[in-house]
């Protein structure tokens, strides 16, 4: 883009080609005054306020609409342009309250700074007494329209970069105002609570609750999704009093859900663990540290080997999964090592390391907003990974063709071009039918297939029993909908495919991302900008957990346990003899406490009486165990049946790195002092491994368990605290001049060539029958996070979702004579809970849907645990069930 030369002011300055006459001054570090303009927003032009003066134009132009051009000389100072701007304001104040010392904004808003700068120290014309109607519905925020100036960023901002459209303005002049559809409470709206219309509001109309001014503030990463937003604590004392985004970071531009910008609460929450538990006489109660570590390290040092497994937490940083590794294999001796991703993305560890060497998001986040076409497969993107579904909503309104493949009718089939209902369970059929198309039709990208990839002539001759035919008994997808969106896959490009556990949490799960990447090879969309394959990662730092070796079959940068090389590598690093054999998944450890073999577990941040399939199973594993130590921030679920239960420090109490889903390694920052006794969770690691012998724990601060990483591990090896202050780095950055890698496989894939994989149709292992004729696939919720743990703990999250919900379509509920809101009881094969039902076509007859969010409802008591034969992840997304109508409950 060219360089425009202008005047503003009698200061010669360079503008952007087709940047306004605000920008450019904004960027010049000249201010104009304004109320409506916003760099997130198109330019509205309506609060009249940024008007100036340009030579030969005749009248004020509105800077914010007014773009520049070559030779443009600007006053923005002008007599006339001050009259008007000073007329403005004074009309702005005639009714607005004058209480400017007792509201919250005071200092903070824009209408008073720009009533001190044009100069106003009295009000002209007579006070106008508008009516106060304060909407508190929500609980998050409030609306006090008395405060409302009608800039209309709120309705602006709810509209153009959230896509809800949860506001407008109502009638015109002196009556206009900002209503929600019929005027109703926030609250009863489709408002989502992300607070953005909090975030733009220049007044007072839009407050958070119980607001507070900060000490300070403290930028670092939000602690939930793996999107990986960046954000500032404010701090006031030792406590969080408020959260807003970051500007400034690449991955999130300021943007937050409700869960980042509001679900601070459970920091300072009162049930917070503070000081160690020990059971005794069959109770917890407190025990110092001292003694706590004392009896770990006495009980741990009878279990060795085999008879030991540790689960580490994709909620903690990646020095601390890195120690947890660590420990396991230098000090217990055993690669019994794993944690939440067995649950959600092995498959996509396991599929593409198969088809490119690679089991990671290929492309970044950023880019998804300029792909022509968007396949969203297996993703409800703007309930799990809302500040990515913002990318897809901006690609979709620059024109972009979104093909939407779920079962389920989610949000995104509102702005989807195309939406393919596909049976649970069928995406292999719908996968390879579109690619059986694009070879018929001759949309194969031919050049890319001969010079990049490998395999191509066994794939195809696997493409042949998926004729549309085939496919449409399968999946009940039209055939023509499956063709259609074959072509408009393979024919605009860039195209990226974006997946979440939709495609995972199958018995086939690992097929369905090597379909993915098959179907990304064969069209060419791969190493380009806004193409790839991108999974898109379920909490923080499941990917930096991923990276660090919490895995059973590698170390540090997926390094195999069983590579001598490596091996020695390792031995001489950490000064011990390691074990060669891969260790125990996830799924396969709790199977061996079942049967004894395993029996002691010390399990860091995860909560598998929630998480894990058949949970009843999970508690009979647990309680079998002959020792098990947890170590969380609340006493949850699975740390209630811990013989020691140990105080971790949560992510704002600690300084470490998260990796995000695009590969982005980014710091995370300490703005308070932990809460009571409880400690960072790499503290209490090394302590252990110290008091156990462990050698090369003796660490002060996390930046130096980040150098040890960097030595040990090729794709972190440029990466260091220092550099990560700009908005972090992409792995792989081997040295400390690479830049890092925001796009994989740009000349040739990771392991060289792409490799097609030959697939076949395989059904899910359960089956509906006439005793469980119904399907329950799995979710999650905008307003909670994994097991509730934290979110349940906001008070305002649960209000806005406070209990379980059986979604069943109304074909179903009237089969059943089941009412809206009846609470009934859902019954697998391994057991049954009891919720209220939403009656919704959402969910496509024949399929239920659950989270697994709410103790009071526990859905995976229900869920099946069969697992990929090659990733070991269990099938949660298809599971067998019926519904009856469940007895009234006792008051």
């Amino acid at each position: 883009m060219g360089k425009v030369s202008l005047t503003i002011d009698g200061t010669k300055v360079e503008g952007r080609e087709g940047a306004t006459v605000l920008e450019t001054a904004q960027d010049a570090g000249i201010y104009i005054p304004n109320l409506c303009g916003d760099p997130d927003l198109e330019p509205y032009g309506g609060c009249r306020l940024c008007l100036v003066e340009i030579e030969n134009v005749d009248g004020l132009p509105a800077s914010c609409t007014t773009p520049v051009a070559e030779g443009m000389v600007v006053r923005t100072e002008a007599r006339r342009v001050n009259e008007v701007r000073r007329h403005v304001v004074e009309l702005l104040l005639s009714d607005h309250p004058d209480n400017c010392l007792t509201c919250p904004k005071n200092q903070h808003c824009e209408l008073q700074r720009i009533a001190a700068y044009v100069g106003i120290d009295q009000q002209r014309f007579k006070k106008l007494e508008r009516p106060a109607l304060i909407d508190s519905s929500n609980p998050f925020f409030v609306r006090d329209s008395s405060k409302c100036i009608l800039c209309g960023k709120c309705v602006r901002v709810c509209d153009e970069v959230q896509g809800v459209a949860a506001l407008e303005v109502f009638n015109d002049g002196p009556s206009s105002k900002i209503v929600t559809v019929d005027d109703r409470p926030i609250v009863e709206s489709v408002c989502e609570s992300c607070g953005q219309c909090v975030a733009k509001c220049p007044t007072g109309a839009l407050m958070p609750k119980d607001f507070r001014w900060p000490a300070k503030e403290v930028k670092t990463i939000c602690p939930y999704c793996g999107v990986g937003c960046g954000i500032y604590l404010a701090v006031r004392g030792n406590e969080v009093v408020g959260i807003r985004g970051d500007l400034e970071s690449p991955v999130s531009k300021g943007s937050l859900c409700v869960k980042g910008q509001f679900g601070f609460e459970f920091i300072n929450h009162p049930e917070r663990l503070t000081s160690p538990l020990i059971r005794r006489n069959g109770k917890l109660s407190e025990a110092t540290w001292d003694e706590a570590l004392g009896f770990i390290a006495g009980r741990l040092a009878e279990y060795k080997g085999d008879k030991v497994a540790v689960i580490s937490s994709a909620k903690c940083t990646n020095e601390e999964n890195y120690l947890i590794q660590k420990f396991a294999r230098a000090v217990l001796a055993t690669n019994n090592i794993d944690h939440c991703a067995r649950l959600c993305h092995a498959p996509t560890v396991a599929g593409l390391a198969q088809s490119f060497g690679s089991g990671a998001m290929t492309n970044s986040i950023d880019e998804i907003s300029g792909a022509a076409c968007i396949l969203a497969i297996g993703t409800n993107t703007t309930a799990t990974h809302p500040v990515i579904g913002l990318k897809i909503k901006k690609a979709v309104r620059d024109g972009a063709k979104l093909i939407v493949a779920n079962p389920r009718e989610i949000d995104l089939c509102r702005i989807g071009h195309l939406w393919l209902r596909h049976r649970p369970g069928s995406d292999v059929a719908l996968l390879m039918g579109m690619m059986r198309v694009i070879i018929d039709a001759g949309l194969a990208d031919s050049s890319f297939i001969e010079e990049r990839c490998e395999n191509f002539d066994a794939f195809k001759q696997s493409l042949e029993p998926f004729d549309l035919d085939f496919v449409e008994r399968v999946t009940a997808v039209p055939a023509e909908q499956v063709a259609e969106a074959a072509r408009l896959y393979a024919t605009n490009k860039p195209a990226t495919i974006l997946y979440a556990m939709g495609i995972t949490q199958h018995t086939h799960g690992t097929d369905n991302v090597l379909a993915t990447a098959n179907l990304a090879m064969l069209t060419g969309n791969i190493g380009k900008p806004s193409t790839g394959v991108n999974p898109l990662r379920g909490q923080n730092n499941v990917q930096g957990a991923c990276d660090m070796g919490a895995l059973p079959n590698v170390y540090t940068g997926y390094q195999r346990v069983d590579d001598p090389k490596v091996e020695e590598k390792f031995e001489t690093a950490w000064q011990c003899s390691l074990n060669t054999s891969p260790g125990l998944t996830l799924t396969e450890i709790f199977q061996a406490a079942y049967e004894k073999k395993v029996k002691a577990l010390y399990l860091v941040g995860e909560n598998p009486m929630l998480s894990d399939p058949e949970a009843t199973h999970i508690d009979e594993a647990l309680k079998k165990l002959e020792f098990l130590v947890v170590q969380d921030v609340f006493l949850s679920e699975t740390a209630q049946l811990a013989h020691v239960v140990l105080p971790a420090a949560t992510f704002a109490e600690k300084d470490g790195i998260f990796t995000n889903t695009e590969r982005r390694v980014q710091r995370v920052r300490r703005a308070l002092e932990p809460k009571g006794d409880s400690k960072p969770d790499w503290w209490i690691t090394c302590q252990i491994a110290k008091r156990l012998g462990g050698q090369g724990f003796d660490f002060e601060h996390p930046s130096q368990i980040m150098a040890e990483i960097a030595e040990l591990t090729p794709s972190y090896g440029g990466i260091s605290y220092e550099r990560l202050d700009d908005g972090g780095l992409q792995w792989p950055c081997p040295t400390k001049e690479h830049p890092g890698t925001p796009i994989l496989h740009t000349e040739q894939f990771t392991r060289g060539k792409g490799r097609f994989l030959p697939l076949e149709y395989k059904p899910s292992l359960e089956q509906t029958d006439n005793d469980y004729p119904l399907i329950l696939t799995t979710e999650r919720s905008l307003y909670h996070f994994h097991t509730g743990t934290v979110t349940r703990r906001v008070k305002g999250l649960n209000v806005l979702k406070g209990e379980e919900l059986v979604e069943m379509n109304p074909v179903d509920a009237k089969a059943l004579g089941i009412a809206d809101g009846q609470r009934v009881k859902v019954v697998s094969r391994r057991g049954e809970v009891t919720a209220r039902v939403k009656i919704t076509p959402v969910s496509p007859p024949g399929v239920i849907s659950m989270t697994f969010h709410f103790a009071e409802s526990p859905t995976n008591i229900l869920t099946n645990p069969a697992v990929d034969p090659i990733a070991k992840i269990p099938e949660l997304k298809v599971c067998a069930v019926r519904v009856e109508k469940a007895p009234p409950v006792e008051d």
